[in-house]
This record gives C-alpha cells, structure tokens and sequence, in this order.
C-alpha cells in the first residue's frame, strides 16, 4: 500500500522526535535503528525510505533540536525583557533539565558524546554553541562588545556545566548545590 505524501512526512517528524528524545537519553551511540523505529511505532525497514544512515538521522535530529533552543531561548528572552538573564538562567538551570535529558536541552545531553565525533554533527554543535554565546552577549551585563563576548562565553560554560554535573551525581543534596550556586552567582543582581 501506498503512503501518502502527508502521512510520508508525519512518519519522518516522528521518527525525528522520537530519536531526539532517545538520543538525548541515551546518547547517539547508546540507541539502535531498530529501537527508534519500534519506539515511533513503525517498522525497521522503513527507516531506509526516510534516511540513509543512522549518522544523518543523528545530523538532523541535532539540526532540528538547535534550532529549537534557538526558539526557545529567543522566547524566553522576549517575554521577561526587564530580567532576560535570569529568566534564562532559571529556565535552563532547574531540575526539569536534570530530571529529563530526553526532554531538555540537546547540548548539556550529547556535549561528551560529540566531543568524540567528527564530522556534520560536531559542526552543527559547534555553529550551534557560537549561536548561543552570540545570544548570551546580547543579555549579560558588560561595557564594551568584546567584555560581553566573553561573559557569554562564561555563562554558557556555567550553565551547561551546572546542569551536566547535576545529573552526574547521586546525592540530590549535591546535585542541587551545582545549580542553586550556579544559578544564584550567574544572576545579574550578584555581579
């Protein structure tokens, strides 16, 4: 039986999310085809219709949830103007992000595994991180465009380094230290 041109691209966004969510799980080498194709409830063989390798499913899924933090993160921006930093920062760093990797943000998920790659991917995460410093330097505090460059550069690097040791440890006591301290020295009002 023939499928449809529309129900062809609703299976692709499927498999898309679906891997999206299993990849920030469990890292793009830690999930097979065949779990991502039962997992949006289709077959093994179909997945070859829709990508060539489990290599460009993993680069468009990367494109695609970048883009999406870029969305995010605009949004978030936009709707506290007087306190987009922390708004920001209180998104980002929560327990939300630490309790459900396949559900939050794509770099503080595959960051370790794509520091191991080559590639299509590893320069989509790169141009994707150069995107979030360049927006980051449009909210933090500085006095001259190089300054807030470099700010930017900082709260990145605290903020995913918060998130990504939170979930790395046992000891919730622990765990909500790296953000609450993370958190609470990234706010404008303590710097």
């Amino acid at each position: 039986m023939r499928v449809t041109k529309e129900k062809f691209a609703e299976n692709r966004e499927k498999i898309l999310q679906v891997a999206g969510v299993l990849f920030r799980e469990n890292g793009f080498d830690g999930v097979g085809v065949a779990e991502i194709m039962k997992a949006a409830g289709m077959t093994h063989g179909g997945f070859y219709g829709h990508f060539q390798s489990k290599e460009d499913l993993a680069l468009e899924v990367s494109q695609a949830l970048i883009a999406r933090v870029k969305v995010r993160w605009s949004e978030i921006i936009s709707a506290a103007p007087d306190r987009p930093l922390d708004a920001l920062v209180n998104h980002y760093i929560s327990r939300c992000s630490v309790d459900d990797p396949g559900g939050s943000c794509v770099f503080a998920a595959l960051v370790q595994e794509v520091s191991r790659s080559r590639g299509a991917v590893r320069a989509t995460f790169n141009d994707g991180l150069s995107m979030l410093v360049d927006i980051l330097s449009t909210i933090v505090p500085g006095e001259t465009e190089e300054e807030r460059r470099a700010r930017g550069f900082t709260t990145l690097s605290s903020m995913m380094g918060a998130v990504i040791l939170a979930r790395a440890v046992e000891s919730r006591e622990l765990s909500d230290s790296f953000l609450f301290t993370t958190r609470d020295a990234l706010s404008p009002a303590n710097g």
